[in-house]
């Protein structure tokens, strides 16, 4: 395999990656915020 083929593999493999995470990070800080939420209402 040519080095600029692994090169562009990695660079599509690692944008996927980060695509992923960056959902991941996006979904907990919901919860996050749902839970925040609830603690407040059940004090009020």
């Amino acid at each position: 395999m040519k080095p600029y083929r692994i090169v562009t593999l990695l660079v599509v493999v690692s944008a996927f990656t980060l695509a992923g995470c960056a959902n991941t990070v996006r979904g907990m800080g919901k919860d996050v915020n749902n839970t925040a939420d609830a603690i407040e209402d059940s004090v009020n």
